[in-house]
């Protein structure tokens, strides 16, 4: 009975009216056979319909005529005046029916309709509504947002993007990741961002800085604004990816700070994969830039990866500008020697931007420096600026659901949460999902925005979900939740074009690799190297290659140890691309071009 109704409707109000009802299936139908000759065509096709679901699962179909069963006497009772009247609880179907009686007598046609609704032969019942009733009936389906029926979902596709624009109260949604190498001072320049913002209060910035001079990090005060754990704080690198909401004149962002350290670029990796735009953080005191874009650092390798995951806006913070006294020289030549860099990596020039600034001195950060040093030859926007500058990216939320999960816990009631990206589509409480690989079935109970309980959500934002009728143990980081009506495809063979980067060891059939897709990391060999492709054109120029060297484009089949749920890129951009590394450093980026099985 939920299931057609919602959590709308109090369990007291239903049990009462099966037990006033002594309806079933047959009787409903014969109300229905009793209508004038002109509905008998119409009645036949409904028939096949029940007489489908019913072969099609017993129990749900004594369920939903339970419940249509279960409305109608109550409606009954209710519209003796023939006037509309509220009954103690709002269900959109009801309300429907309710004007279906006040226009005319035939009582049961709305139910049976509605149970039809249900098993998905949608078009048939809109065709059939139009001729035998007063036109009311099909404009209630419209206007009513339902989740059942189809008539509505064209409406509320527009709706949301209309609640979209009135929810972020004019201003756009912006995933940001902060990435580059260990001890840039990544954190530093975030958490002080965030403190001169007024995020972070100033007991709270008090408390940590009395905390970390303790441990014998007093420069480490504002990093722990975001290093939460006692471990990340203890060693003073961040290990997983930390994530705050703050607002800029025209922006809501969700920032994530990625972890620099080459141990943890796994985490990296998922962090990048849910952003739409990067703040490459860099060190500009001597040596230390060096150290960190040379082999074995991890600016080049970061550049690389949010390039290859769909990053093209880069906002590169030259960090640490006051140890080197706020040299021009010095901060032009890190952002010629970047600049080479990242032009091959594939940004254009018109979508990277530098910004000299100091993360502990919090200089250039949320107003322009006052700093003499710097204004003499540096007149540009400062960091918080910058970020305000950025150019949203187009959200897909015409396209059928899809949800990565990154994080799953246990919550204190029934049922259990899983946090992720809505990479497409949009959901809202009550709607059922499907989980893959798994194969699962489950409905949303409840859903989260930055720790704000929402009805619904959209494309781009960064929900956590209550989830109900499934086991816990099913579900793992890296599932996706889609759509029932349009599921995702799992595979455990594909085919892939992909560019290789930077290796010592050529690649040949049967290279073990670990492949990073959205949130998942799973083992893969390499089964078939089909073809070498031109870099710019895409043309085959090699067939059935032996091995693949640094910097070629090829075609390859991946084999993976269990399936993994992909998109192919021409479908889904977000959902088609994935990275390969092997023995800890990235070797590969690439996007589906074809599902095998």
């Amino acid at each position: 009975m939920r299931e057609v109704l919602g959590e709308a409707v109090p369990e007291q109000v239903m049990v009462e009216a099966v037990l006033n009802s002594k309806f079933d299936v047959q009787k409903a139908l014969d109300l229905v056979l009793a209508q004038e000759n002109k509905q008998n065509v119409k009645t036949k096709n409904e028939e096949a319909v029940t007489a489908g679901k019913t072969t099609k699962g017993k129990p749900r179909d004594s369920q939903s005529t339970r419940i249509d069963s279960k409305i109608v006497p109550k409606v009954t009772k209710m519209t003796v005046s023939g006037k509309k009247q509220a009954m103690g609880f709002e269900v959109p179907s009801v309300i429907a029916e309710e004007n279906g009686h006040s226009a005319n007598a035939p009582q049961k046609r709305p139910s049976s309709e509605d149970s039809s609704v249900t098993s998905g032969v949608v078009e048939l019942v809109s065709k059939s509504a139009l001729p035998s009733q007063t036109i009311q009936i099909p404009e209630e389906q419209s206007t009513v947002p339902t989740p059942v029926k189809k008539s509505s979902k064209t409406r509320q596709q527009i709706d949301v993007k209309a609640e979209l624009e009135k929810r972020q109260g004019g201003k756009q949604l912006l995933n940001l990741v902060v990435i580059g190498h260990v001890d840039a001072g990544k954190s530093t320049l975030m958490g002080h961002l965030l403190y001169l913002l007024g995020n972070v209060n100033k007991r709270t910035m008090h408390k940590y800085e009395q905390e970390s001079k303790k441990a014998g990090k007093a420069s480490f005060a504002y990093a722990w604004v975001l290093d939460e754990t006692g471990e990340e704080r203890e060693r003073g690198v961040t290990m997983d990816v930390g994530m705050t909401k703050f607002e800029t004149k025209t922006k809501v962002i969700t920032l994530m700070d990625a972890p620099g350290h080459k141990d943890f670029i796994p985490n990296m990796i998922t962090g990048a994969a849910q952003a739409d735009v990067a703040i490459l953080v860099v060190d500009a005191s001597r040596g230390e830039f060096e150290a960190g874009f040379e082999t074995g650092g991890q600016t080049r390798e970061h550049g690389l990866l949010v390039r290859s995951l769909g990053v093209t806006q880069l906002a590169v913070a030259v960090n640490k500008m006051d140890q080197v006294n706020w040299q021009q020289e010095r901060f032009q030549e890190i952002t010629s020697k970047l600049g080479q860099f990242l032009k091959q990596a594939g940004f254009k020039e018109s979508d990277v931007a530098y910004i000299p600034t100091s993360g502990l001195g919090g200089e250039n950060l949320v107003t322009s420096c006052q700093s003499s040093e710097l204004t003499e030859w540096y007149k540009g926007k400062c960091l918080l600026e910058q970020i305000d500058s950025f150019k949203p990216p187009q959200r897909s939320v015409d396209k059928p659901f899809r949800l990565c999960v990154s994080d799953v816990f246990k919550d204190q009631g029934s049922g259990f949460c899983v946090t992720g990206k809505i990479e497409a589509g949009y959901i809202q409480t009550g709607d059922r999902l499907l989980a893959m690989p798994p194969n699962e079935t489950c409905t949303a109970k409840g859903i989260t925005l930055h720790d704000e309980p929402v009805d619904w959500a959209a494309a781009g934002d960064h929900v956590s979900l209550t989830l109900t009728g499934m086991d816990i143990i099913k579900i793992n980081v890296g599932c996706i939740f889609c759509g029932l009506k349009e599921p995702i495809k799992a595979c455990t063979r594909f085919r892939a074009r992909v560019l290789i980067f930077n290796i010592d060891v050529p690649i040949t059939k049967g290279f073990p690799v670990l492949l990073h897709y959205q949130t998942v990391s799973e083992p893969a060999t390499i089964r078939r190297l089909l073809s070498i492709l031109h870099k710019s054109t895409g043309e085959v120029t090699k067939k059935k290659p032996k091995v693949l060297t640094k910097g070629q484009n090829a075609l390859i089949e991946l084999q993976t140890q269990r399936p993994v749920s992909l998109e192919l890129y021409k479908d889904f951009k977000e959902l088609g691309r994935f990275m390969l590394r092997y023995s800890g450093s990235t070797i590969a980026a690439g996007v589906v071009t074809e599902i095998k099985e």
